[in-house]
């Protein structure tokens, strides 16, 4: 017999709370924007230029999420971001723009690897590596740089960077089609988020308008965060990863090799922060020797505003990226209200933090074990009698 579904718990403040957040935030902005006779908060460009500025956030996040999930935790993937960008710009112009943007891959690997097996091998807290691996890829970072900004020279390479990240798509006629789909199936397989998705994605895709159109980072971060959580959700290895995180020698002790999937999660997170750095070199086709700093704290903010377990074995990457989109949000509403900067680091603290609350609460009281029962067992009433 199929399990009731639990609609309390899956519509609760805790399962849901990031998607009432990001509605509630674009309700209040689109009505102050009304009120103040400011162009139409709610359209196709803003919501598009929101999703653009959190993509590169957004794709890191998903994969600090599946970090997060095994139990480990990794500082430097704003670091690892700057390097990748710094070998793509410093190299596209000899090699050409595709083997550079390999070689920026691939050394963003190879710091994932070697994060993952120090951590795993020689047993160091991976807080500790990954806050020493901050440091010294923004040295190598400054090295390869000699202290000053580079840039990609060569007319045709840059043409072919842009290309790669300015492209716009236009989404109207997909996301509905999606957000059909995903009602369809919602209501077939009866499952409440699903259905809840597909609404939100219809709503925000005729709220813009058939204008409506995503720059290419956004599409590289939707394909990422479909991949990672198809693999998280319907296969044996994404339900490994959430056991290795939950408790790592159970794990062990049933066969699954946890040191692989570790240096795995490393590996990944690496990876995904070199692309988000390929991305942000051919955006800007040049590199500072600052670029990106304090952003791995952005990173870690989404995967918490997205309800990520900083305890491992629990956590979803879809939360995670409307966890981007809200802090971006937040920071398209400063804009919009002209607050000045000092006030955003502020709100956003506060966001942050009352987030990490209600999980935390919410996830004490799932805890909690009910009310023991005093009453006598029918046996003994029976007895008793």
């Amino acid at each position: 017999m199929t399990a009731p579904t639990d609609w309390r718990r899956i519509f609760g403040l805790r399962e849901a709370g990031v998607y009432y957040a990001l509605a509630l935030l674009i309700a209040v902005l689109a009505a102050i924007a009304a009120n103040r006779g400011l162009p139409a908060y709610i359209s196709g460009q803003n919501l598009g230029n929101i999703a653009y500025q959190a993509a590169l956030v957004g794709i890191m996040g998903v994969a600090m999420t599946v970090m997060l999930i095994t139990g480990a935790f990794d500082l430097s993937v704003a670091s690892v971001a700057a390097l990748a960008a710094a070998v793509l710009v410093a190299l596209a112009g000899q090699i050409g723009f595709v083997p550079a943007a390999v070689a920026a891959l691939c050394t963003a690997a190879a710091i994932g690897l070697l994060n993952g097996a120090i951590v795993q091998f020689v047993g160091i807290n991976a807080f500790i590596v990954t806050l020493g691996t901050l440091t010294a890829v923004r040295g190598l970072v400054l090295i390869l740089t000699d202290g000053r900004s580079l840039m990609v020279e060569q007319p045709q390479v840059l043409a072919q960077m842009l290309a790669f990240e300015s492209t716009r798509i236009a989404a109207f006629w997909p996301m509905l089609i999606l957000a059909g789909v995903l009602l369809a199936l919602g209501a077939w397989r009866r499952h409440g988020p699903t259905v809840l998705g597909g609404a939100a994605l219809g709503a925000v895709a005729l709220a813009a308008g058939p204008g409506l159109s995503l720059a290419a980072p956004v599409l590289y971060l939707a394909l990422f965060t479909c991949l990672i959580g198809f693999v998280l959700r319907f296969t044996v290895m994404g339900r490994r990863i959430y056991a290795v995180g939950g408790n790592a020698e159970a794990a062990r002790l049933s066969g699954i090799n946890v040191d692989a999937y570790r240096i795995g999660a490393f590996v990944l997170s690496s990876a995904a922060a070199g692309f988000a750095g390929i991305l942000f070199g051919c955006r800007l086709g040049a590199i500072n020797p600052t670029a990106l700093q304090g952003t791995e704290l952005t990173v870690i903010a989404a995967a918490i505003l997205g309800g990520t377990s900083l305890l491992g074995g629990a956590g979803s990457v879809l939360k995670t990226v409307v966890g981007a989109f809200l802090l971006f949000t937040l920071t398209n509403g400063f804009n919009i209200l002209n607050l000045g900067a000092n006030y955003q680091g502020l709100i956003e603290g506060i966001v942050v933090i009352t987030a990490a609350a209600i999980y935390t609460v919410g996830a004490g009281r799932a805890r909690r074990p009910a009310k023991a029962d005093t009453s006598p067992p029918p046996s003994a009433q029976g007895a008793a009698a």
